[in-house]
């Protein structure tokens, strides 16, 4: 059995020190899927890397997205070839690769009259899309006539139905993904911390060669040197992108993103039963959203998205606006007229803000969510102030060989690392190897395998057997417990868990980021808030002042993501 290696607060305070301690290869600034994937991709190379993340890992866009792999078919309308290939592969790596974590999903695309693309051309589109994906695809596309794809939909509305297509691509856990890909890249050396904000940059020799930091638990500042320096900070690039520049050089900054903001809304499953997801399409212009069946987010749920429309320059002060919530409506009331979906019918609602690449003319000047359809997400990599390597834009699917191409800029530009580097490994290894078919099959051969929930098994792996081992030490020390919320079993025990190997620091990384408990509950989970601080508490060494004030924070940030609420009243 693969041994585990601990990702944990504890081994946080180790980094702290190491961060003081050593002079690294490369310091990657930023924790989403980018930093997680370059932190990752260093290591296999043989080099020392440090990683700092000013909130907890995949904050930001990495945790805020449709939740889906994919190889993009809208993005065969700009004839982004490569894009789309790249991508088809990254998908069958990662249904390979990360079973756990990234699963096959059928996909529907009704096709009605007055559609901007017509059934024979999409047709087209789909043979190429399996044809890129080489045939390596979880099944084949087919076409459905009108009757067969109300047999599949019966609630999808019949007016100017003119048939269809099924075609595949896949679901994922975006946020515990990037934690998985931190988690292998730290059992492999690399020093990794959240909360932990890169404050200036240190200059040495006409360079940046590191930065100061603070750490947001403690106060304790400190500064961490590295002969080279990535910048993975998504849409916050160009906030360090001013600070890189305010150095000695005096650099203006230019601003590298078009941020788009998309919202998504949860319902219940139960309100509208998919057997896939669905594909909607607005015809004023083209935009498309989609309908995601998750049974595997707690009793079940439907995500509804994204938007595409401009924010602020500033990720943080997006907002879910009453247009937002009344453009997926009007989409889904459209698509399903009988269902009648609501305001009140929506469990939750995020937003997140896409660090879209600029064009190189007009840069900064996107101002509507028409022309930002047309900003590219292929990722674009360039040399910054000080000898920094920064990155813009990118897709989830294809962060491995984003990753790769990041560092082999950053090696082009470094003779010093170029002759430091000596491969260890692929980054086309596993991720976990404890969700391995091989790993599975030895844990399900345990005499106790069948005590554990399905719900377990998919989302761990071999792993659940620690959760059933957690679960069975509480259960000899607390006598009373309350029942778990339905889709959560061993709820504690999951906490723990996630406190010891996914690096769990405050209670609401727990929620929003490690498990789906906030969104997918009509309660959010409140009626276990006190239970779960209490073991936080008792996890991580805190008294009980700190575990009731660690509560009132998480309820504050629940208030704060229902804001979007009182606009729609």
């Amino acid at each position: 059995m693969q041994s585990q290696a601990e990702f944990s607060p504890r081994k946080r305070q180790e980094t702290l020190e190491r961060f003081s301690q050593e002079k690294f290869d490369v310091l990657v600034v930023g924790g989403g899927i980018t930093g997680a994937a370059v932190a990752r991709d260093c290591v296999s190379r043989g080099l020392s890397v440090a990683l700092l993340e000013r909130r907890d890992f995949s904050y930001g866009t990495s945790s805020r997205s449709s939740k889906l792999i994919h190889g993009g078919l809208r993005y065969l309308e700009n004839f982004e070839f490569k894009l789309v290939f790249e991508a088809l592969t990254e998908r069958a790596l990662l249904l390979k690769n990360v079973p756990h974590m990234v699963r096959p999903l059928p996909f529907y695309f009704p096709v009605y009259e007055g559609d901007r693309t017509g059934k024979t051309l999409l047709g087209i589109g789909m043979w190429l899309y399996d044809l890129l994906a080489l045939f390596r695809t979880p099944g084949y596309h087919r076409s459905f006539s009108k009757k067969k794809l109300l047999q599949d939909l019966p609630q999808l509305r019949k007016d100017g139905l003119k048939g269809g297509f099924r075609y595949y691509d896949a679901s994922m856990w975006d946020d515990v993904l990037g934690v998985e890909i931190l988690r292998d890249a730290s059992r492999f050396g690399a020093a990794v911390a959240n909360y932990v904000e890169a404050t200036t940059p240190f200059w040495q020799e006409g360079r940046i060669q590191g930065f100061e930091f603070r750490d947001l638990e403690s106060g304790k500042q400190g500064c961490v040197l590295a002969d080279q320096v990535i910048v993975c900070a998504g849409p916050w690039t160009d906030e360090l992108g001013r600070k890189l520049a305010s150095g000695p050089e005096q650099k203006e900054w230019r601003n590298w993103l078009a941020p788009s903001k998309g919202v998504h809304l949860i319902f219940d499953l139960k309100k509208l039963p998919l057997p896939g997801a669905m594909v909607m399409s607005e015809q004023k212009d083209g935009r498309i959203s989609f309908v995601i069946p998750r049974p595997d987010f707690g009793a079940g749920v439907l995500i509804v998205g994204t938007t595409d429309g401009p924010t602020p320059q500033d990720p943080d002060r997006a907002e879910i606006g009453k247009d937002d919530i009344e453009y997926l409506l009007g989409l889904l009331n459209r698509y399903f007229p009988t269902v009648g979906f609501q305001v009140g019918d929506i469990l939750s609602a995020y937003i997140g803000v896409r660090p879209l690449a600029i064009p190189p003319v007009g840069a900064g000047e996107l101002a509507d969510s028409k022309s930002l359809q047309k900003v590219s997400r292929e990722h674009h990599i360039d040399s910054g102030p000080g000898g920094t390597v920064l990155v813009a834009g990118g897709k989830y699917t294809t962060h491995r060989t984003m990753a790769e191409e990041i560092v082999a800029f950053a090696l082009s530009k470094n003779r010093v690392l170029q002759e430091r580097q000596k491969m260890r490994f692929s980054t086309k290894n596993v991720v976990n190897p404890r969700v391995t078919p091989a790993e599975l099959q030895r844990a399900r051969e345990n005499p106790r395998s069948s005590e554990i929930e399905k719900e377990l098994w998919d989302r761990y792996g071999a792993e659940a057997l620690e959760i059933l081992s957690i679960d069975d030490e509480l259960k000899e020390r607390k006598k009373a417990r309350q029942p778990c919320p339905e889709g959560f079993p061993r709820l504690e025990a999951q906490l723990r868990f996630s406190i010891r190997h996914g690096m769990v620091v405050r209670l609401e990384d727990f929620y929003f980021r490690r498990l789906p408990l906030f969104f997918a509950r009509a309660d959010h989970g409140l009626p276990w808030v006190d239970e779960l601080a209490s073991a936080w508490a008792e996890e991580l060494g805190k008294t009980s002042a700190e575990a009731q004030a660690e509560a009132s924070k998480l309820r504050e940030e629940f208030n704060r993501r229902e804001k979007w609420r009182a606009a729609c009243r």
